[in-house]
C-alpha cells in the first residue's frame, strides 16, 4: 500500500512590491470604513485581509515599512479628529507611533507566513496560519493598547462591531478575543483566496461557513436582577482644553438642561465629566445650584469635577466623579488619564521639546493618580460601575468594576468638547462604549458634554440618543445585572492564553525549520 505524504500549503506567488503597497493601502481604506461613522462593519474582514496579503513573502525590513504604511494610512484618517483644536502636530506624533507599532507587526506577519507556509497537512491551509496570524494580530494590538504610558486602544478591530452581529460576542471572549476571531477569519479568507489547486465553488462554501459560524456565536445569556431609572444630561457646554467660559458657565449649562426632567422620577442623575467644573463642594454658589437641582429630581447626582487634595506642599489635582447627595458623598479619581492632554508623561524630557513648540502650555498640571480609588459607587443598594472619558478603553478596568465590585450597571461621563462639531471621535468612543456594555453584559449610560451621549443596553442597543452639540436630557428604565460573562470572570487570561500559544508555536516552527535547514 502507498502512503501518501501530505503536501505543504501551496500558495500563489507572493505579490510584487507594487502590489504590496496597493494591498497595503486597500486595506488601510477599508479598515478606516469599517469603523465609525462609516460603521460598514463587514468590511473589516476584507480590509484585514488585504493587510495581511500585503506582508506575505516580504523582506524584513520591507515587511517593517509596509506594516507602517498600513498603519500610517488607516491613523492618519482614523483619528484625524485629534487637528480640530491642537493643529497637524499631534496627529502626525500619535499616528507616528502608531505606524512604528504596525511596522514591528508587520515583521512578525510576515515572519508568521514564511514559517506557516512550511507546515504540511490540509489543516495547516486553513486553520493553523490564519490562527497563528490572528494570534500576532492581536498581540500587536494589545500592546499598542498597553504600551507605553497605558497605549493608545483606538483602531482594535473589534471596536469595529460594536452594532454589528459580531458585538455579542464579546461577552465570551472579551474585545482582545473578538479581535482575534475577525483576524482569524480575515487569514482564512486570505488563504482561500492564494490557495492553489481548489475548486472555486469549495472556497466559497468554506469561507461562507467559517463566516456563518461566527456571526451564530450567540451571546452570553444575563440574568436581569432588577431595574433602575437613570436621568441624564448633556449640557453642550464648550468645557474643552482651549475653551473661554466663565466660572460656573458650564455647571449652569447642565442645571439648565435639567430642567427638561422636572417632574420625572428617577433613581439617579448622571452629569458629564467636568460638568461640575472646579471643586464645586468648596463653592457656595456652586453647591447652592447642585443642590436646587437635586431637590427638583429628588435623587442623587453623579457628575464630573476637577478636585483638589493638599498633601503637605504639594496641592494634587485628580479629574473626579463626584456621588452628590446633600452634598459630596463619594468620589472616585480617574484611574486611565490621558498621556500629553490630562498628564506630561518624563515631564523634563518633553517639557522642554513641547514648549519649543508652543504646545507646553495646553499641559500645564499633570492630573493625579489614584490607583485606590475604587471605580463604582453605591447608591441605594445597587453597584454602579464608572468610567471616566477613557476610562472606557481600559480592558482592566471594565473588568474590575465588574469582577471585583460587582458593578450592576455602568456609568460612562465624557467630555468630548476638545474634538468638534460632528466629530468622528464622539461617535468612535460611543461605539467603544456600546462593546463594553455587550462585553460586560451591562446597561450603560454614555453622558458627553457636547454629545454624542446615549443610553445602551447589555445587548448593545442604543434606547435612546441625543444629537451632537444641542442641549438636551434622557431618562430611562434600565436592567440591573449581577452576571458575570465570561469575558469578564477570566479577564486578561484570554488575551495571555492566545499570546503565549501563538509565540509558543511560532518559536516550535522556528526550531523545525532550522533543524531541517
Amino acid at each position: 500500500m502507498t502512503v501518501t505524504k501530505p503536501r505543504p500549503l501551496r500558495l500563489r506567488a507572493p505579490l510584487p512590491a507594487w502590489g504590496s503597497v496597493l494591498s497595503a493601502l486597500g486595506g488601510a481604506a477599508l479598515l478606516v470604513l469599517s469603523f465609525q461613522p462609516f460603521d460598514w462593519w463587514p468590511l473589516v474582514l476584507p480590509g484585514v485581509a488585504l493587510s495581511l496579503v500585503a506582508l506575505r513573502g516580504r523582506r524584513m525590513s520591507a515587511a517593517f515599512g509596509i506594516g507602517a504604511l498600513t498603519g500610517g494610512a488607516f491613523f492618519a484618517v482614523h483619528i484625524q479628529w485629534i487637528t480640530v483644536y491642537l493643529g497637524p502636530l499631534p496627529l502626525v506624533g500619535l499616528t507616528g507611533l502608531m505606524a512604528l507599532w504596525w511596522g514591528l507587526g508587520g515583521m512578525l506577519l510576515t515572519l508568521t507566513w514564511r514559517l506557516g507556509e512550511r507546515m504540511r497537512g490540509p489543516w495547516a491551509r486553513l486553520v493553523a496560519v490564519p490562527a497563528l496570524l490572528a494570534g500576532v494580530w492581536m498581540l500587536r494590538e494589545s500592546l499598542s493598547s498597553t504600551v507605553p504610558w497605558g497605549g493608545f486602544s483606538w483602531g482594535r478591530l473589534a471596536y469595529s462591531q460594536a452594532a454589528s452581529p459580531l458585538g455579542d460576542t464579546s461577552s465570551w471572549v472579551g474585545a482582545s478575543g473578538l479581535s482575534f476571531l475577525l483576524a482569524f477569519v480575515a487569514g482564512v479568507v486570505a488563504c482561500l483566496v492564494l490557495a492553489r489547486g481548489m475548486l472555486v465553488r469549495r472556497r466559497v462554501v468554506v469561507g461562507t461557513a467559517v463566516v456563518v459560524a461566527l456571526v451564530a456565536i450567540p451571546a452570553f445569556p444575563v440574568v436581569e436582577s432588577g431595574t433602575v431609572r437613570v436621568g441624564a444630561v448633556q449640557g453642550d457646554s464648550e468645557a474643552g482644553l482651549l475653551a473661554q467660559y466663565t466660572p460656573g458657565e458650564i455647571l449652569q449649562q447642565h442645571a439648565d438642561a435639567t430642567a427638561l426632567l422636572d417632574g420625572e422620577q428617577m433613581d439617579l442623575l448622571v452629569w458629564p465629566e467636568n460638568a461640575g467644573e472646579q471643586q464645586p463642594q468648596d463653592s457656595v454658589a456652586a453647591s447652592r445650584i447642585i443642590d436646587d437641582v437635586q431637590r427638583m429630581v429628588d435623587a442623587p447626582i453623579v457628575l464630573g469635577a476637577v478636585t483638589y487634595e493638599q498633601d503637605g506642599d504639594e496641592v494634587r489635582s485628580y479629574n473626579s466623579l463626584l456621588l452628590w447627595d446633600e452634598g459630596v458623598q463619594a468620589e472616585y479619581h480617574k484611574r486611565h488619564p490621558v498621556p500629553f492632554a490630562e498628564y506630561l508623561p518624563e515631564r523634563d524630557f518633553f517639557g522642554p521639546i513641547l514648549d519649543a513648540l508652543g504646545f507646553l502650555e495646553l499641559i500645564p498640571r499633570d492630573y493625579s493618580l489614584d490607583p485606590t480609588s475604587e471605580n463604582a459607587f453605591e447608591i441605594d443598594d445597587v453597584a454602579y460601575g464608572l468610567a471616566i472619558c477613557f476610562d472606557i478603553i481600559d480592558d482592566g478596568l471594565v473588568r474590575e468594576m465588574v469582577a471585583d465590585h460587582g458593578a450592576q450597571i455602568i456609568l460612562a461621563p465624557t467630555n468630548n468638547a476638545d474634538f468638534g462639531e460632528g466629530s468622528w471621535e464622539n461617535v468612535q468612543q460611543l461605539a467603544i462604549a456600546q462593546l463594553r456594555a455587550q462585553e460586560a453584559g451591562r446597561a450603560l449610560v454614555n453622558v458627553s458634554t457636547v454629545g454624542t451621549s446615549a443610553m445602551v443596553l447589555p445587548d448593545g442597543t442604543m434606547v435612546d440618543r441625543l444629537p451632537q452639540y444641542e442641549p438636551g436630557a434622557m431618562i430611562e428604565t434600565l436592567p440591573l445585572s449581577d452576571t458575570v460573562t465570561p469575558a469578564m470572570a477570566a479577564g486578561a487570561w484570554i488575551e495571555r492564553a492566545i499570546a503565549i500559544a501563538t509565540l509558543a508555536a511560532l518559536l516550535a516552527l522556528a526550531l523545525v525549520r532550522r533543524r531541517r535547514a
